[in-house]
């Protein structure tokens, strides 16, 4: 999620969550980073979020944010463990960087270059480690927030999908970052606000009642997560970067 004020998330979570192990088959564990100012909450678990209590406190505790990060996990390599669950979190220039990946790449190993290494036995962390160390490399002082870097990680983002699938959300707290492989749709809900219908379960709710005519809140998801409402299907090889709600970047 991005958004221009600090928005709770507990509509989108209750249908993400019965994805996670009733609905669908994402029940290796699942994880939630909400930014707050220059710090984080981090939530995991490595039981099916809708088993898991911890999934239960998130859909009832309004913990209110302008990006958050989530993902439920279907094991393809990797043990299912704690340290495997997404999303996953480094310090980067001072700044907590965070990331979560959707697929599979062939024949892929960490290349161990560079200060960033993975602690689990994902190709995911993996992953994260070698864009951070890359992105080390090329901004030794550390990058601005421009099209040279958003032009960085795109090419780095298709590179790994010649290789699979490799759908990933990335955000340092501001923006929130988002590449397609295959699959991602994303929806911004703005004044005038509607109803919105979970498509994974019994929830409907009147927006309109929760928001004032300046909000402007944009969620991101594999598959849309409501089935009353226009979701955007990204493109293969495209990428979004959004910030407080709206799109700043776009690769095309």
């Amino acid at each position: 999620m991005s958004a221009n004020i600090p928005t709770d998330i507990c509509f989108s979570f209750t249908g993400l969550v019965r994805r996670g192990g009733d609905t669908g088959p994402h029940k290796d564990g699942w994880g939630v980073c909400f930014y707050e100012h220059q710090g984080i909450r981090e939530f995991r678990d490595y039981r099916p979020a809708v088993e898991s209590e911890i999934a239960q406190l998130i859909q009832k505790y309004p913990i209110k944010s302008k990006t958050v990060v989530c993902h439920i996990r279907q094991a393809n390599m990797g043990q299912i463990a704690l340290e495997n669950t997404h999303p996953f979190t480094r310090e980067f220039f001072a700044r907590p960087w965070t990331y979560a990946h959707n697929g599979q790449l062939k024949e892929y190993a960490f290349n161990g270059k560079g200060i960033y290494r993975p602690v689990g036995t994902t190709d995911s962390e993996g992953l994260f480690c070698d864009l951070l160390n890359s992105l080390r490399e090329k901004y030794p002082a550390g990058p601005e927030y421009s099209d040279s870097l958003w032009q960085t990680i795109l090419s780095y983002c298709k590179a790994q999908m010649e290789l699979g699938v490799f759908n990933m959300l990335l955000s340092q707290g501001d923006y929130l970052v988002c590449f397609c492989s295959n699959n991602l749709s994303w929806i911004t809900r703005r004044a005038p606000f509607k109803q919105a219908r979970l498509k994974d379960a019994d929830v409907t709710v009147d927006f309109k009642t929760l928001t004032t005519e300046d909000d402007i809140v944009t969620v991101v998801a594999t598959q849309p997560l409501t089935d009353n409402e226009q979701w955007n299907i990204m493109k293969p090889g495209e990428m979004r970067v959004f910030k407080n709600g709206l799109t700043v970047w776009h690769s095309e």
